[in-house]
């Protein structure tokens, strides 16, 4: 039986904000703690042998010894090599209306049409996908099926943090924000999109979640300032779209 449909106290664990206070109190007591000399000394040999194409195992076992951080001991590593972005596949130009429910797709696509002449440019949606799911199945389905009923639509893929979202829809134009969240971390994951959307005086775009949401979690969301909350059972995409359509056409109104 499915935990989201489940009316019992425990269908659901939640681990509460104070288990990752604790451990950013940790890692911050660790930092604080270690010799930062030998630690600044270790990611600089790291660098120096990615830089030059050595053998990063010896200087990366030191840097543990040292006491570097995982998260530090990355980020050395991107200053050399940058990050690979993997590509979406949204944009490929291989967008395929299925014959099953065209005709809504159709109905959807006028509606889009009409709301983008009314706003002067193409009804824009960005799909955001934060934290550290390892898929992105749900969302590109999403992104798609946008882009079928005539919405541009701007997704960089998995493992985004807020700040990167809420400066993509910024920067976008964005009419609309889709969060898929599937690790369980919506509830502070929303929280900084929302406050950062109200920060970047973005608070008026409308702000759709999907993914594995308990309803108690989605009733929270809603009073954060989302607008609609999309959990496995609304697997039909396109009125999805129409919802979107509709909650663009009432936020410019």
């Amino acid at each position: 039986r499915s935990p989201l449909g489940s009316a019992g106290g425990d269908a659901v664990m939640s681990v509460g904000d104070d288990v990752e206070d604790a451990q950013i109190a940790a890692l911050k007591a660790w930092r604080k703690a270690r010799d930062q000399a030998a630690a600044d000394k270790a990611l600089a040999a790291l660098k120096a042998a990615a830089a030059n194409g050595d053998n990063i195992m010896p200087p990366s076992i030191a840097a543990a010894k040292a006491g570097v951080a995982t998260g530090e001991w990355a980020q050395a590593l991107r200053e050399v090599f940058g990050e690979y972005r993997a590509p979406t596949g949204v944009k490929s130009g291989a967008m395929r209306v299925l014959v099953e429910g065209e005709e809504d797709i159709a109905n959807v696509r006028r509606s889009v049409d009409e709301l983008s002449a009314k706003l002067g440019r193409r009804l824009t949606m960005l799909v955001g996908k934060p934290g550290l799911d390892g898929h992105s199945n749900g969302a590109e389905q999403i992104a798609v099926r946008a882009a079928e009923c005539g919405m541009e639509v701007h997704y960089d893929g998995i493992r985004l943090n807020p700040e990167q979202i809420v400066d993509a829809a910024k920067r976008e134009a964005a009419h609309v924000v889709g969060l898929s969240i599937l690790s369980g971390s919506h509830a502070p994951l929303v929280r900084d999109v929302m406050g950062r959307m109200r920060a970047a005086g973005l608070g008026h775009i409308p702000v759709i979640v999907g993914g594995i949401i308990p309803a108690d979690d989605a009733r929270t969301l809603k009073q954060m300032g989302v607008s609609k909350v999309y959990t496995p059972k609304d697997f039909q995409l396109t009125p999805i779209m129409a919802d979107v359509a509709a909650l663009v056409a009432k936020a410019q109104a």
